[in-house]
């Protein structure tokens, strides 16, 4: 009967699957249907634009050329007509001299024959028809300004719509993601030497598998990208995928997008209990300060002793006596506990995350805990916490401590530690960020989830999450697996 129900549950799972993958692609079949009626539609009004920008070059051109050819005629006309005026005067002074010789053939005295022979010959001389050029300064041919658009006309039954790049391909098989970088690799399905360049889109989701078309998230473009690969660095993985799609461009135009592909993007994140927090801690997002001032409004105020084997100086304070609150149902961390946790849990798995100090913190711990932590206990002093400890009050002190032990650190106090939580293997290790070099080991049983867990005094911590395991913590846990950075006296099996 279990079995059956079993069965019938990952049947019920598949098709509950299968049903949200036809409702996306039913969506995704939606929007297209509705693309290509309005995209249509633009690029008909684009052609029309073109072919009334042709046409109007086309009558602008005419209008000029037919500008050319009236200012050819009257240039011609011009010129003709003035050698036609100059030839009528000219003639008409010629048969007046004509007339005037025929005269004087028929003079008898000798004296009015010679000089009016002695005119006509000056006249002669200067006769405008005789100074005439006899050839026309322009001719009545006008080929010269003749065309022909055989060729152009060829070239417009030659019109086409712009060529545009076929959709690259993306290879799931080369694409990395490591280190909080994100590494898409594409290639052609067939050799384009016209692409200029590539566009390459991205969003995170929380949905595997096909990109959904109503996602919480927007497309982030990434243009003028001149290879085949793209690398996003410095992510921030604070959603479990990654859609990526991309497409080629020419000069002209933009090709079709390649068909999306998802990427995982799992990383641990978290952020500060401020429910639960210290009342002389301040949460914000991302980081948590010492308030002096944080807990006086209330009536009652609790007096704690001086921590005198804690390292970390205790403020004067007037308290009320209480009962102790029972593990597990308190409401905040008081007395000396100056305690916040994370609002993530872990039980399985490999985790990370960075805490940075901020300028002149006097006193912090970073670490992890169950999360049934007492209100008044403090990390590193019970079996159930773990964490290391920088103490900057009058002389700095570093150490690992677990269940009221303490090993003092021999290192640098990092700028930035990272925290590597490995609940498979029973290990939590704390790195130098930069350098990713090893600052300590725990080895420990968990027996139970485990919350990361600060403590802060006259100071901040800024907290770094969503990041994956570094390549290097995991080269150097392979390497050393077995090997513990811890003393003996601080290993446990914790209940």
């Amino acid at each position: 009967m279990d079995s059956q129900k079993e069965a019938l549950q990952r049947i019920i799972t598949t098709l509950a699957n299968k049903n949200e993958e036809l409702h996306n692609f039913m969506e995704t079949l939606s929007h297209s249907l509705a693309g290509v009626q309005v995209n249509s539609n633009q690029v008909v009004s684009d052609l029309e634009e073109e072919f009334d920008t042709l046409f109007a070059a086309l009558d602008e051109m005419k209008e000029s050329m037919i500008n050319t050819i009236k200012q050819e005629e009257a240039k011609k006309a011009t010129e003709l007509q003035n050698q036609l005026t100059q030839s009528t005067n000219a003639l008409e002074s010629a048969e007046e001299l004509l007339e005037f010789a025929n005269n004087a053939l028929h003079m008898n005295e000798e004296e009015e024959f010679a000089k009016a022979a002695k005119q006509i010959k000056d006249r002669v001389t200067m006769a405008p028809a005789f100074r005439l050029t006899m050839k026309p300064k322009a001719t009545d041919s006008m080929t010269h300004l003749m065309v022909d658009f055989s060729q152009e006309r060829q070239q417009l039954q030659k019109l086409q719509f712009l060529p545009v790049p076929r959709a690259p391909e993306i290879d799931v098989q080369d694409c990395q993601v490591c280190d909080n970088t994100v590494t898409v690799t594409w290639k052609m399905a067939m050799e384009d030497s016209k692409i200029d360049h590539f566009i390459l889109e991205h969003r995170k989701t929380s949905y595997e598998g096909l990109p959904r078309i109503k996602d919480e998230h927007c497309w982030e473009v990434v243009d003028n990208i001149r290879a085949t690969e793209y690398t996003l660095a410095d992510v921030k993985f604070d959603s479990k995928y990654m859609n990526f799609r991309v497409r080629a461009c020419n000069k002209a135009a933009a090709g079709e997008y390649s068909d999306p592909v998802t990427l995982e993007t799992r990383a641990f994140n978290f952020g500060f209990d401020s429910g639960s927090s210290h009342l002389n801690l301040k949460v914000e997002e991302g980081s948590v300060e010492w308030d002096p001032q944080g807990g006086k409004g209330l009536e009652s105020k609790v007096k704690g002793k001086e921590n005198k084997g804690s390292g970390t100086p205790s403020p004067k304070r007037t308290s009320m006596t209480r009962s102790p609150a029972t593990r597990g149902t308190r409401d905040r961390f008081t007395g000396e506990s100056y305690t916040v946790m994370g609002d993530t849990s872990m039980d399985c798995g490999q985790h990370y995350w960075e805490v940075r100090a901020l300028k002149d913190c006097k006193s912090y711990s970073v670490g992890v805990a169950y999360r049934n932590l007492g209100k008044f206990d403090q990390l590193g002093k019970t079996n159930t916490t773990w964490c290391i400890h920088v103490n900057n009050w009058l002389q700095t002190s570093f150490a690992a401590k677990h269940n009221n032990k303490a090993k003092t650190l021999d290192v640098a106090v990092p700028e930035r530690i990272g925290v590597y939580c490995d609940l498979d293997n029973g290990q939590l290790s704390f790195y130098n960020a930069e350098t990713k070099q090893l600052v300590h080991t725990f080895k420990a049983k968990f027996s139970q989830p485990v919350v990361p867990a600060f403590m802060v005094w006259c100071g901040g911590l800024s907290l770094s999450t969503g990041l994956q395991v570094p390549s290097a913590v995991k080269s150097f846990q392979k390497t050393e697996n077995g090997v513990g950075g811890s003393n003996s006296s601080l290993n446990s099996i914790a209940q």
